[in-house]
């Protein structure tokens, strides 16, 4: 099991704030498709990869990382700061 977290637009698209997904998927980009492939709320949310960045166990990574022993993901928009 995975804890998925979305964060910002990405969860008012989805409509949820976390969930629990059992999944095979061994990539993030994978487990992308398995989610958009769900219901269209969640194709709209990850329609455009290049506006989303991901965590895994709260560390930046990139789509084609491997999800093997990955207890959370984290879907967010990308970060400006100031």
């Amino acid at each position: 099991m995975i804890d998925l977290l979305y964060f910002a637009w990405v969860r008012e698209r989805i409509g949820l704030p976390r969930e629990r997904l059992e999944t095979g998927a061994a990539t993030v980009a994978e487990l992308v498709e398995e989610l958009r492939a769900r219901e269209e709320r969640y194709e709209l949310a990850f329609a455009d990869l290049s506006s989303l960045r991901v965590a895994l166990d709260q560390e930046l990574a990139e789509f084609d990382a491997p999800l093997a022993g990955v207890r959370e993901v984290a879907f967010f928009p990308p970060m400006t700061g100031g």
